[in-house]
Order: C-alpha cells, then structure tokens, then sequence
C-alpha cells in the first residue's frame, strides 16, 4: 500500500478537471428540474431548509462546506452521540440502517443517492470531483490512521470506486484500500467505467443508507 506516486497530478489534474467541468455543465440541464422537485418535496415533508450544509475534508486535509438536500430532521447532529449505540461501520465512519433521525423523503432520496445532487456545485468550485474518495467528517479524519491519510492526496468525488464495489456492506480499511488503488491508477477509462457503474447501483439501491 502507498508505494506509488499519485497519479492525478499536472497535466492529469487539468484533464480530470476538464472533464468534470463539462459533463457537470451539460448534466445541469437534467439536474435542476429534479433538484427543484426534491427541494419543494423537502420542505413539503419537514420543517427547516432544504439544503444541508456541512463540513468535510477535502484534497490536502483542506476544509470545506459540502451542499446535500437534508434528509432528516432539524437538529440531526447533536442527536447522533445518543445512537452511537447503534452504530453498523467500522473505523471512524457512522452508519445506520433504520437512522430514526431520517425524514419520509429522507428516505427515499438517501435509498437513491439524491441527497447527494446538490454537491454538483461543489464539482464546479472546484472542491470536489464527479469521482475520487469519499470526503470525510474533520473528526472521521481526525481518526484517521497515517496509512489512511492518502486518500486526501486527491480531490473528493461525488462516486469512486467504494461506491461501486459495495458501498455500506464494506469495512472502512477496505474502503480505503479501494481509494489509494484509485489515487495511485487513475486515468480517464477509470473515471468514466466508475460512472456508468455507478448508475445501476444507484437505481438498486444496494449498499445505500
């Protein structure tokens, strides 16, 4: 593990980016009619906005506010220590099937990954990618052991390969591993398998909550 050099650097970077920046623009036009129907559902559903806003680590342990549509009631976070009990991840990470804390329409965007749409805005700030590593809690990184910090040598992606590769049902070392062989082989064939991957398991489901 670790004994390559990153492969998304100079000239790869630009490439990447570029083409993050163009099929984001394009898939715009497809994403903004739905986001608007989620948002009106959200607020429809709870009280409280829409968007969620929340901070993540980003490429080089930089921090950053992620955009997601909330899914869940107000004041979600500071319920989060109460069900740590219930806790089903390994490491550092927080996962739980039947989260209480989880709206009606919390549910259903979560089970498809909608939740995670607005986060194409963040694509075009440039603080993540359509595909990299998962972007961590700062107190997920903060247990991070050094072997796992490689996964922050890179861009953050909206999918990867942990995504498609089983998501949840994976422990966070194997999820890790995935991101550093992700990190260390990158070329556009990768990115491209990864998103077209990522449209079935979406649309199933598996692995989601």
């Amino acid at each position: 593990l670790g004994t390559k050099r990153v492969s998304i650097s100079g000239p790869r970077l630009a490439i990447k980016r570029t083409i993050d920046l163009v099929i984001t623009t394009v898939g715009m036009i497809i994403f903004l009619p739905i986001m608007a129907i989620i948002a009106l559902a959200i607020k429809f559903d709870s009280p409280g906005p829409a968007i969620f806003v929340q901070k993540r680590i980003g490429r080089d342990g930089k921090e950053f506010n992620t955009y997601k549509f909330r899914s869940m009631i107000p004041d979600a976070e500071n319920l989060r220590e109460g069900l740590s009990d219930y806790n089903e991840a390994d490491g550092p990470l927080f996962k739980m099937k039947d989260d209480p804390r989880l709206t009606r329409t919390g549910r259903w965007i979560r089970r498809l990954s909608l939740d995670e749409l607005p986060q194409v805005f963040n694509v075009l700030r440039g603080e993540m990618s359509l595909v990299g590593p998962r972007p961590g809690l700062p107190e997920e990184v903060d247990a991070y052991e050094p072997w796992h910090r490689k996964r922050l040598e890179v861009t953050p992606g909206l999918t990867g390969m942990w995504q498609v590769s089983g998501r949840s049902n994976l422990s966070f070392d194997e999820m890790v591993m995935l991101d550093i062989y992700y990190v260390e082989n990158w070329n556009p064939f990768v990115d491209l398998s990864i998103m077209l991957r990522t449209i079935p398991k979406v649309l199933s489901g598996e692995g989601a909550y």
